[in-house]
């Protein structure tokens, strides 16, 4: 942040340091002269320095503590309003303000150093706050350390957490990480930095570890055999107990104790998959429900008032849910939008669309909800709208160059990539995609197969196309689209057949929701790994559906309320096992 001021702010703030000075502020052997009033009116440190704290003839004012650099900045501000925030200042800047209570420019480093939040800096500005207290920068910087927990480690700064601070971290159910092993390894890294010293102290972060969320294997192979691990009595004894929970000795929760229940329980995920609305039976239902893939368990968290709807889109902006278009009792093509709180679990209306559109593709970029094609009740559209949540208003941007209900689209570089749908005589097998600079649609390489009621998302740098229905027959294949080449290669199938379902990607793999497959709405939900190149069943909604949509949130303080309750998880999981060994 450089907010220099203007040449003629300079200007006036010179002239007055020239004139009518009634005080001298004495930083080591730099001297300021400075208006009492002025400074004043800056901070409540100034004005109980000149009124409260010295007799009111005196003009000359020592401050300790702080560097003329950083003195000569606050008067600037004082005079002009007007500060420059760099890396290389900021700290001593924020400090020097704290100091002198100029709370102004407390805010403007604090979001300084929000901005610039990053794996690299993040545990040193959550440090930084002990010094300097700023809640929310505090905040913001400690869950930038569990957020990005896997990235933090290998940081320089990961070494210089305190064994307390470190304990801290490991202990949160939020701590973002894909496997408890990494948490493992993490505190072994933490050791190995001064192992002479924390060698000692191994217990007290192991104590965080869930290893009961590892394997017999990872337990007896890796940890066990680990000289840190067996040399100390009490890591020894953890290991031991999250053996007996993973072998199951405990067969119910009288018998589990909360030491237990903490070496067991699975962290809360960083981001949950919500599905929304669609068609259940023979009518569109209201239903939400997200998915905590650190459980593999569906939570209902449906709001009774909003209406039932289907074959709509669904996108997640700024913290809200927007349901757009889609199939409604009452609007049987519908152009309204509604957007979901998710912190206050309550809805609210939007600016409609321009044009009615059922079976409409929705994707965001850049801060904007981007709609296109659909259906408005007479014919398939190739018209295309942006909503700006800032101005709550639609714009039309460019007509695509195919008229495309039922597509699927997705956004991928910095471009809205659409594929397939139905025209009103064909199911189609075209791609385009948009540009928002030059507002121009671009045809790309064609798929190789005809797909309509499709599911298109991006994923490891590609655009996955997936199922989907050609005309003649509900499809389980995908393909993918390689960007810099222009080109689709295949990708194995699903295991089920579908057509109009969800798709997203959380924890880093597909997944595709709920959906048709032209015998009704059984279709299950199952998840695609680009590592491993294979599809697996995933947890079952509470009910099956089609013509539903799915979002991927993330970044919620309550994010708690959209996963399933830790305290439940541990016994029900011994119940399912003890229910699969008595069959």
């Amino acid at each position: 942040m450089d907010d220099q001021p203007s040449h003629e702010l300079r200007s006036v703030y010179k002239d007055l340091c020239l004139e009518f000075c009634d005080a001298v502020i004495k930083v080591e052997d730099a001297e300021f002269q400075v208006h009492k009033v002025i400074l004043c009116k800056c901070s409540p440190y100034f004005g109980a320095l000149f009124r409260r704290w010295s007799s009111p003839d005196k003009k000359i004012f020592e401050i300790p503590g702080l560097s003329p650099d950083m003195m000569q900045l606050i008067i600037e501000f004082a005079y002009t309003g007007y500060i420059s925030v760099t890396e290389d200042n900021v700290q001593e800047l924020l400090l020097a303000a704290d100091q002198l209570n100029v709370m102004d420019i407390v805010q403007i480093c604090c979001d300084f150093l929000g901005e610039e939040l990053c794996p690299e800096n993040c545990i040193g500005i959550w440090q930084f706050t002990n010094i300097c207290y700023c809640f929310k920068l505090r905040r913001k910087a400690y869950h930038n350390i569990l957020d990005h927990f896997e990235e933090v480690v290998s940081c320089e700064e990961f070494q210089q957490l305190t064994a307390d601070e470190l304990t801290d971290i490991l202990c949160r159910d939020d701590l973002n990480v894909r496997k408890e092993s990494t948490v493992y390894e993490a505190i072994l890294y933490w050791v190995g930095y001064q192992p002479d010293q924390r060698k000692a102290n191994i217990a007290r972060p192991f104590s965080k570890l869930r290893l009961a969320l590892t394997s017999d294997d990872y337990i007896n192979k890796i940890v066990m055999s680990s000289e840190l691990v067996n040399s100390n009595a009490d890591c020894m004894h953890m290991a031991i107990e999250a053996l007996h929970i993973i072998r199951h000795t405990n067969t119910n929760r009288s018998s589990m104790s909360e030491d237990h229940y903490a070496v067991a329980c699975p962290r809360l995920p960083n981001a949950v998959l919500l599905a929304i609305g669609g068609w259940s039976g023979e009518h569109p239902t209201n239903l939400i429900e997200a998915y905590d893939f650190c459980a593999d368990r569906w939570i209902n968290v449906t709001d009774s008032l909003e209406r039932p709807r289907a074959h709509h889109g669904a996108a997640f902006l700024n913290g809200f849910v927007y349901c757009v278009g889609g199939f409604a009792m009452v609007e049987l093509f519908s152009n309204s939008m509604c957007k979901f709180d998710l912190n206050t679990h309550t809805w609210h209306e939007a600016a409609p669309m321009y044009y009615c559109r059922c079976y409409v593709s929705i994707t965001v970029l850049n801060g904007c909800i981007y709609a296109m094609g659909g259906h408005d009740g007479y014919t398939e559209l190739s018209t295309a709208e942006r909503y700006r949540p800032e101005t709550n208003q639609w714009s039309l941007i460019a007509p695509m160059h195919e008229q495309r209900s039922d597509a699927s689209c997705t956004t991928l570089n910095s471009k809205i990539y659409i594929c397939g749908g139905f025209n009103g005589n064909e199911c189609l097998q075209t791609c385009e995609y948009y540009t928002p600079e030059t507002n121009q649609w671009t045809m790309i390489t064609p798929m190789s197969n005809r797909r309509a009621r499709i599911g298109v998302i991006a994923y490891a740098d590609h655009v996955f196309a997936v199922g989907g229905f050609d005309g003649n027959a509900f499809l389980s294949s995908v393909e993918a689209y390689n960007p810099g080449t222009n080109t689709w290669h295949a990708v194995p199938s699903m295991m089920t057949t579908r057509s109009n379902f969800g798709i997203e990607v959380i924890n880093d793999q597909l997944f595709v929701v709920g959906g048709n497959n032209g015998f009704g709405t059984p279709c299950k939900v199952e998840c695609y790994d680009v590592i491993t190149g294979m599809w697996s069943g995933a947890r079952d909604m509470g009910i099956f559906r089609g013509g539903l949509s799915c979002c991927v949130v993330s970044g919620l303080p309550n994010m708690d309320e959209y996963t399933f309750p830790r305290h439940a998880l541990p016994l029900l999981h011994l119940l399912e096992d003890e229910s699969v060994e008595s069959n």
